[in-house]
């Protein structure tokens, strides 16, 4: 087990003596709580993460871990966040990195003022996420097996999940007073990017053939993307919590940053290990510890939700899912 978290434990290592040298002893302990939010809050990533990791090649899942975790943190982290900034403020390149860098109280600022769209792009993507889950009429493994049941029988066609998110961000807006306008666009960008990428992928695997339990190639780069996209969407909430703790840009880029190459191993952890069919409810968990982070997303346009509240809760929902998978395991060895 040790041996999949190494490099995870050498870069924290690093990372807070570096920090701790550099810039003192409150800088460390300043890493050390960013990199473990990260963490707690992205157990339910990682579990999602290895549910399509482990349909890929291991040039893909090698690839996830190398060019990902790049695209992780400096891409995910760093550069999107400071292209929203320039798309939302309209601000150029330039000026956006020297305030990210130079004036982070500023750059911090222009964020928060993206909050709306950053929300409601997350929220949205991720609400269509977990409505695809819930409303799979042909998913086997029920946990909450009353509520799930309900919902698969009203499920069944693919349109219904996107037309019923696309209906909650229209009354989001419409409730959203001078961010109507932003909201709509950015939920309904979200919406239809996670709807197009699903699409895509779920016809690659169609047309793949039927002996082929792993992908490469066309279908393997397209679950890449989507795997970054994914992973940019549970990092929005992070970026914006991190001000909180800290408004200089580079330590929150570090300290999420190990956190996210913590997420990545414990994802090829689960992947190597077959933790999700060993523990067949985890998947199910990690699905509403989401639709609690969704729907924080879309009511953070109106009320502060505080981190520690969306992540604890995050957490409980995965660690029940947990427990339940054991309780299965020991019943079916009876």
């Amino acid at each position: 087990m040790l041996r999949y978290f190494r490099f995870s434990f050498f870069v924290t290592l690093a990372a807070i003596i570096i920090a701790g040298l550099e810039l003192g002893t409150g800088t460390a302990i300043t890493v050390t709580v960013l990199i473990a939010i990260e963490i707690a809050f992205s157990f339910d990533n990682a579990i999602i993460n290895a549910k399509i990791l482990a349909r890929l090649s291991r040039f893909w899942q090698q690839l996830f871990l190398t060019v990902g975790m790049v695209v992780a943190i400096v891409g995910m982290r760093f550069v999107f966040p400071i292209l929203i900034v320039m798309v939302t403020a309209h601000l150029p390149w330039g000026q956006v990195i020297d305030d990210a860098l130079h004036h982070p109280k500023v750059y911090g600022e222009h964020l928060e003022a993206a909050h709306a769209a950053i929300s409601a792009f997350g929220g949205a993507f991720l609400l269509t996420l977990t409505f695809y889950f819930l409303f799979d009429d042909v998913r086997k493994e029920l946990w909450l097996k009353r509520t799930e049941r309900g919902l698969q029988k009203i499920g069944g066609t693919i349109w219904l999940p996107p037309l019923l998110v696309a209906i909650i961000v229209s009354l989001v807006a419409h409730f959203a007073g001078s961010d109507a306008s932003t909201v709509f666009q950015a939920g309904m960008l979200g919406v239809i990017s996670y709807t197009a990428i699903k699409l895509f992928i779920d016809g690659l695997v169609c047309l793949a053939p039927k002996e082929q339990k792993v992908y490469g190639g066309f279908s393997a780069f397209l679950a890449f993307m989507y795997l970054q996209i994914l992973d940019a969407s549970f990092s929005f909430d992070g970026v914006l919590g991190a001000f909180a703790i800290t408004d200089k840009v580079l330590l929150i880029v570090l300290g999420l940053g190990v956190g996210a190459i913590w997420v990545r191993s414990l994802t090829v952890y689960m992947v190597r290990h077959g933790t999700l069919d060993a523990y067949k409810y985890l998947e199910h968990g990690a699905h509403y510890a989401i639709l609690v982070l969704a729907v924080a997303l879309l009511g953070s346009i109106f009320i502060n939700v505080p981190d520690a509240v969306t992540g604890i809760t995050g957490i409980g929902v995965i660690a029940a899912s947990f427990i339940s998978s054991r309780e299965a395991i020991r019943a079916k060895k009876l």
